[in-house]
């Protein structure tokens, strides 16, 4: 027997057997309780331990076991051993150990004691139990018996069947000695389960302690408690966990069951089940499948398969280890079961239990899984830890992360404004957060939400809190909106000092006069106004109010007091006409109303109105007489009356309306009559209109007299009748008449208008007589008039036409002047004129029609003078020295053109006779001159002509020397002067360069500006002649001398490539094209060899095949040839060579291959890569560099510039 001893902050390692792993935490334990200490007693297997219960029994605990204890003072208590059987106080790793043993055994802290071999089911005899002379150490407190998980007990002998799996699973002692990091999470993970059993108090398997109720002992006695497979009742948290998977566990003996060991073995079946383990699949967060195979039945080394139908399978789930709490969620006969409700991120284990009613419940091994991680939990709502007037410090709790750290929370809030979408607050990963700057008294409204690594929670339940405030001031007075018969409309204004944000409400307490009641609550609300109704008349009401807010109420307002209004008085009677009616006035009176509305009638009020004015009407009396005389009335004229009342109740209705009308009277006098449209020389349009008062009768005549001048008392009458207007004829023009109009209706002729004086228009003037024409120059005349008369109206301006023809003139002069000078006229030419004269009534009639013709005189000066271009069909001029001139002939002016003098350069005058066209001749090239020309007659010479500038050209240009740059068989190239210069530019020179043809003939060959010419298609070796001239503005130059030129002998033309023909193993022959003599010359050929970088001239002749010897085996070869032409000149025999032609390679073969290897293939000759020249390897060179320019531009375009 082995005792523990430790401080409860850190509880022994039991995870050493599988019973320990079930045994629960102790309360003091869980307290944190350091005062006391927890003995743990290891009782070996065959050793029996007896403690004593509070209730005063003695209890007898079998080994293997594990019993603890508590010390109150810490120490380890004394321990009364058998005869034979020594203690010994042991200290490991800070445990303390009392080892209970024989005196033969030798024990060693560091081995664990081998196991005495006792049978089972040992009963303890009374000598081994010894009363100790003191109390023994209680049991653990708070649970009134042992629980069955701290009683390790041996199982019975096994079967047959079961006999290798007990004797691989042997009973010992275990070590406890354990390293610190695994005793700590050992320690936590025995305090989670220990802390679950308690809750779930199990209560099977209690055969070795008296039950403490009789419910207990009802559970422990039931048949499917005995063998340990027995479900749970009903809040016991689940189906009792199982020692291990697979395996039955047998009673332990009981002194309550009242059962033997013989009866235990009666009951053992002879059939044995082997269930296999669970199978999970579908794993998600919060779910999975489970399905298993139905267990088979071993009876006599033999195997039965059951129908799965017969079974009755349990599920059991635990999520705190494979020794922790099951609880079970399915009961049923299917084979698999989806494992809803899970937890995410959870280790689960889960086992299965299949029973029948032929054999017994068997377990299967647990299957282990975790589910998946997810986001988390929403969190609960967040909670406030302080408030103020301004600040709400907000405090929440984290959630469940589902198997990823949460790392932020974001807290959320409506800002203060209720309805309003929430808004980000805080986002971080603290768990408290301060919001300042607020409002006092104000509503606010908070949501938080939890994040991890996969995502955002949902938000929590919303938290309504409100700031910090403070009981409103006392508002003022309620103010007297408006008041009626039962009904009174007040308003207030909230109380001074408080923000307009703050939520207040208002309530308005009133008092009516002569009530017992005192102040009653009239009104409660958060509006400034309200209307009270249902009032009784003429009553006066006291209030008061309060105003409200969360922190409280505020003290009253001052009383005031208001009253209702009395009710309007009724209409008064219908006035009645008392007297005579006059045109002018009428005098009403009218009856006091039936009703005054419980009020004296203050004021009568009578009303007038126009029957056509319509609903106008107008206050004719106020007061508080009964009768009236309406004045000021138009004769003649209907008008209504009525007439209503005012008390202190109101406004009464109007009374019945009266219909009166006046006595008509003679119309008033009429405005004076007015022009209707404008007036004319003889006639004057009149209109006036009706007079202001008709006497109440309608107009039925109007009288227009008129008088001529200041001649009143002549008045004779124009126009009788009804229309409005009237036209008075045979008048004079320009003349003033008076005009007078009267009205009449039936009361009789009204009085005449005033005066109205009205003149006639004036007329058009007469029409002049023919103008005098005086002529003052040869382009100068003075006409002159006289003026007509004027018919009324003052001449205001006289118009002069003009023209060459009489049919067609134009005026010329318009003033008020009796004569003009016309100016700018032609000499020698007649004009006809004539005068109309105009005022304010129109212009007259043009007058006669006057002729007169000016004099001759010099002729005009010429309007066109140019230089006159080239004409090809006559012999060009010399325009160095010439300049021709072209011109129009002017206007003679009535004398004929006798000549022109032209004058040029520093006043030069020439006169020539009557042409239009002259060259100047003898003048200095390349000098600007400028010219004019004036005609003249017998008269004299008219005036000069406007100057032109006119430059004569340079002399023209010298030939320029021939010579010939280039020499080639077939053509040649020519070059004479010298490059452009600026006066090139500015005087640009053209060249004309000719060559001889076969007939002697110089042929033009180029016409241009440039200073080169190749001359092409030529013969070999013949000379050619050519000359050159050189032309400008000025005109063409001299032709130069002849030149000769002879063209070269032309080379050899370039040969195919040569045939190469295999003779023998060492020997080859080389034949190539032949070509004509070129006239005369002989042609040779040349061979040439090349092998590798080496190139060899083997043969030089006429002939066209070489036979090459010395062939080296398994070597290549290349042979290319050329013409070379042969000629006698000046300087001695001459060779001129031709092109190289292609090479042809040749390798040397065997005998029988080499035929076929002489005369390469035309594709194979193709196929083979020629080396890249220096031209060529340059451009390769050029175009890899651009592409890696283009890609480095691309490259800073797209990352350095975007």
């Amino acid at each position: 027997m082995v005792i523990s001893a430790m401080m409860a902050d850190q509880p022994p390692p039991l995870e050493a057997t599988p019973i320990l792993n079930e045994v629960p935490l102790l309360p003091h334990m869980v307290n944190g309780d350091t005062t006391q200490q927890v003995i743990l007693v290891q009782v070996n297997p065959g050793e029996t331990f007896t403690i004593r219960t509070e209730d005063g029994h003695i209890q007898c605990i079998q080994g293997p076991a594990h019993v603890p204890m508590m010390s109150p003072n810490g120490s380890v208590p004394p321990i009364f051993v058998p005869p034979g059987y020594v203690s010994q106080v042991v200290e490991e790793n800070g445990v303390r150990k009392v080892i209970v043993m024989p005196h033969s055994t030798e024990f060693h802290p560091s081995m664990h004691p081998p196991p005495p071999h006792v049978p089972h089911y040992m009963h303890p005899h009374p000598a081994l139990l010894p009363h100790p002379p003191h109390p023994v150490y209680p049991p653990v407190p708070g649970t009134g018996e042992i629980p069955p998980q701290f009683i390790h007990q041996h199982p019975p002998p096994p079967s047959p069947h079961l006999y290798q799996e007990q004797e691989s699973r042997p009973h010992g002692r275990i070590n406890f000695v354990q390293r610190d990091e695994r005793t700590l999470k050992m320690q936590e993970h025995l305090k989670k389960r220990l802390k679950d059993r308690q809750a779930c108090g199990h209560t099977n398997n209690k055969a070795s302690s008296p039950p403490s109720s009789p419910h207990k002992a009802n559970n422990s006695s039931s048949p499917n408690a005995q063998n340990g497979l027995g479900k749970v009742q009903p809040g016991t948290g689940g189906p009792v966990k199982l020692k291990q998977a697979g395996k039955s566990r047998s009673p332990a003996p009981s002194s309550d069951s009242g059962m033997g060991e013989s009866d235990i073995e009666s009951r053992k079946s002879e059939e044995t089940l082997s269930f296999s383990k669970p199978v999970v699949s579908e794993i998600q967060a919060r779910s999975a499948v489970l399905s298993w195979v139905p267990p088979v039945v071993l009876q006599n080394e033999e195997v039965h398969n059951l129908a799965p139908a017969t079974f009755t399978f349990e599920v059991a789930v635990s999520n705190s280890g494979k020794s922790g709490k099951f609880k079970s969620v399915y009961v049923g006969e299917d084979t698999s079961f989806t494992l809803p409700d899970l937890r995410p991120a959870t280790d689960y284990h889960v086992r299965v239990s299949a029973s029948s009613s032929s054999t017994k419940e068997t377990v299967s091994e647990l299957a282990s899984f975790t589910t998946e991680t997810c986001e988390p939990d929403p969190p609960a709502a967040p909670k406030v830890v302080n408030k103020s007037k301004n600040s709400l410090t907000v405090q929440w709790k984290s959630s469940n992360d589902n198997g990823s750290k949460v790392t932020n929370y974001l807290l959320e809030w409506d800002e203060g404004k209720n309805g309003a979408a929430f808004k980000e607050c805080y986002y971080g990963h603290l768990k408290q957060h301060k919001i300042t700057k607020l409002t006092p008294s104000t509503r606010y409204t908070f949501r938080v939400a939890a994040k991890n690594d996969i995502g955002m929670s949902g938000f929590s339940d919303t938290l309504v809190c409100y700031t910090i405030g403070m009981v409103p001031p006392p508002p003022l007075p309620p103010q007297l909106t408006e008041a009626g018969v039962t009904w009174l409309s007040l308003k207030w204004s909230p109380p001074s000092g408080v923000s307009s944000d703050d939520s207040l409400t208002y309530a308005l307490e009133m008092e009516e006069e002569g009530s017992d009641y005192g102040f009653q609550a009239a009104y409660n609300g958060d509006e400034l106004s309200c209307t009270l109704e249902d009032l009784r008349r003429s009553t006066s009401y006291k209030f008061r109010l309060f105003a409200h807010n969360t922190e409280g109420r505020s003290v009253p307002s001052e009383v005031v007091e208001y009253g209702t209004s009395p009710d309007k008085p009724g209409p008064p009677g219908k006035p009645a006409v008392k007297g005579k009616i006059h045109p002018h006035n009428v005098k009403v009176t009218w009856d006091p109303p039936k009703d005054n509305g419980g009020s004296e009638i203050s004021t009568y009020v009578l009303e007038i109105s126009e029957a056509s004015a319509g609903n106008v009407w107008e206050t004719a009396y106020s007061g508080s007489l009964r009768e009236h005389i309406c004045a000021h009335l138009k004769p003649g004229t209907s008008y209504r009356l009525r007439v209503y009342c005012i008390g202190r109740g109101g406004q009464s209705q109007l009374s019945d309306v009266l219909t009166v009308q006046t006595a008509a009277v003679p119309p008033g006098p009429c405005h004076p009559p007015s022009l209707a449209a404008k007036s004319k020389p003889k006639e004057i349009s009149l209109q006036w209109e009706p007079p202001p008062t008709d006497g109440g009768s309608e107009v039925t005549e109007y009288i227009v007299e008129m008088a001529d001048g200041d001649q009143e008392d002549e008045r004779r009458p124009v126009y009788r009748g009804q229309a409005l207007e009237c036209t008075a004829h045979g008048l004079l023009p320009g003349r003033t008449y008076g005009f007078w109009i009267r009205a009449a209706n039936k009361a009789g002729l009204g009085p005449c208008s005033e005066k109205a004086e009205i003149s006639t228009a004036p007329g058009p003037p007469d029409p002049c007589c023919a103008p005098q024409l005086t002529c003052k120059t040869a382009t100068c005349i003075v006409a002159s008039w006289e003026a007509p008369p004027c018919n009324g109206a003052e001449i205001s301006e006289y118009r002069l036409e003009w023209g060459q023809v009489e049919g067609s003139m134009h005026i010329i002069y318009a003033g008020p002047l009796l004569s003009y000078e016309v100016k700018g006229l032609v000499p020698a030419t007649t004009y006809y004129c004539r005068v109309q004269a105009v005022n304010a009534a129109g212009a007259g009639l043009f007058g006669e029609i006057a002729m007169g013709t000016t004099p001759a005189s010099v002729p005009a000066a010429v309007s066109v003078l140019h230089l006159l271009e080239d004409d090809p069909a006559e012999a060009p001029l010399p325009l160095s020295t010439c300049l021709p001139l072209h011109w129009e002939e002017p206007c003679c002016h009535g004398a004929e053109i006798t000549g022109y003098h032209i004058e040029y350069g520093e006043k030069q005058l020439l006169t020539v006779g009557r042409v239009t066209a002259h060259v100047l001749e003898n003048l200095q090239p390349d000098t600007l001159y400028r010219i004019r020309i004036q005609a003249f007659n017998s008269l004299g010479a008219g005036p000069f002509s406007p100057a032109i500038k006119a430059k004569t050209k340079p002399l023209p240009p010298d030939p320029p020397h021939l010579e010939c740059v280039v020499f080639s068989h077939q053509s040649l190239k020519l070059k004479w002067g010298e490059g452009s210069n600026r006066a090139a530019v500015a005087n640009p020179t053209h060249f004309n360069l000719q060559m001889e043809d076969r007939f002697g003939r110089f042929i033009p060959i180029y016409s241009g500006p440039c200073h080169t010419y190749k001359v092409q298609r030529l013969c070999e070796s013949t000379a050619y002649y050519f000359r050159i001239q050189a032309c400008n503005d000025a005109g063409e130059g001299e032709f130069s001398e002849v030149y000769a030129f002879t063209t070269t002998k032309s080379p050899p033309s370039a040969l195919k490539a040569p045939k190469v023909h295999q003779l023998g193993e060492s020997a080859c022959e080389v034949t190539w094209e032949l070509l004509q003599p070129m006239k005369g010359d002989t042609v040779v050929y040349i061979l040439q060899l090349s092998s590798g970088r080496e190139v060899d001239q083997v043969y030089k002749g006429p002939e066209t095949s070489f036979r090459f010897t010395n062939v080296q085996a398994n070597c290549e070869y290349r042979f290319r040839v050329c013409a070379c032409r042969q000629y006698q000149d000046s300087a001695g025999p001459q060779e001129l060579y031709g092109p190289y032609s292609p090479s042809t390679a040749f390798s040397s073969q065997k005998p029988e291959t080499a035929s076929q290897c002489s005369e390469p293939s035309p594709d194979l000759t193709k196929s083979r890569r020629k080396p890249l020249s220096d031209e060529q390897f340059a451009f390769l060179l050029l175009l890899v560099f651009a592409m890696v320019a283009i890609l480095f531009a691309v490259i800073i375009q797209y990352f350095v510039i975007k």
